[in-house]
């Protein structure tokens, strides 16, 4: 999906170099599916994607995330709130939190004055697209209805980390039919797929160091 048209041309994303989103050229980076079911799933400290990626050798805030919405989501299951605007206060030192980095409470609570608090409702297959500088948060679900969300994060050529992690270095994108998604009969093999392993993330050593 990371690879169809309508998520990378229609869009913006991925227009003709040197334009788009990023002015850039752009990679997937990053996938991730999160999972708020009914009166289970857990909520989220506010804080900047790029809070993490930082520390896994992305020089420059040049990423964008598109959020799908899988199941409708409300202010009620837990909907993503952002900061309009947050993304031009850079980066935003982060803390360890009960197992999750916050970004700084006092910088948050004066940001919170100058940018509007917005909580992003959206029916299923609806997508936002946010700066990873962007300040975010979300509550816990505690209704009956799921709340399940499909996030696809793209990284600038240019932007290429530093050093190697779990997610991938420059990787050329092949972009795909809309129809592909609906073509594709591999479902559960996983072969060249990489997943975050805790032992070697800088990220998460990051957060072992500081608490």
């Amino acid at each position: 999906m990371a690879k169809i048209k309508k998520v990378l041309e229609d869009s913006d994303m991925r227009p003709k170099y040197g334009y788009g989103l990023l002015n850039d050229e752009v990679y997937h980076y990053h996938a991730k599916l999160v999972q708020k079911d009914a009166y289970t799933g857990g909520g989220l400290l506010w804080h900047q994607d790029y809070g993490y990626w930082y520390k896994n050798g992305n020089l420059f805030p040049n990423l964008v995330t598109v959020f799908i919405a899988i199941d409708k989501c409300t202010a009620a299951n837990g909907a993503l709130q952002i900061l309009r605007g947050s993304h031009k206060c850079g980066r935003i030192e982060h803390l360890p939190k009960a197992g999750q980095h916050e970004a700084d409470v006092d910088r948050i609570q004066e940001i919170q004055k100058q940018c509007k608090l917005e909580t992003v409702e959206m029916n299923a297959g609806d997508a936002l697209y946010f700066h990873c500088n962007v300040i975010h948060t979300s509550a816990p679900n505690p209704t009956s209805d799921r709340r399940w969300v499909l996030l696809f994060t793209y990284n600038a050529k240019s932007n290429n980390p530093v050093y190697e992690h779990h997610h991938p270095q420059f990787t050329p994108l092949q972009k795909v039919g809309n129809t592909a998604i609906k073509e594709c009969t591999n479902y559960t093999d996983f072969t060249g797929k990489d997943f975050l392993d805790p032992d070697i993330d800088k990220t998460v050593k990051a957060h072992k160091t500081e608490s």
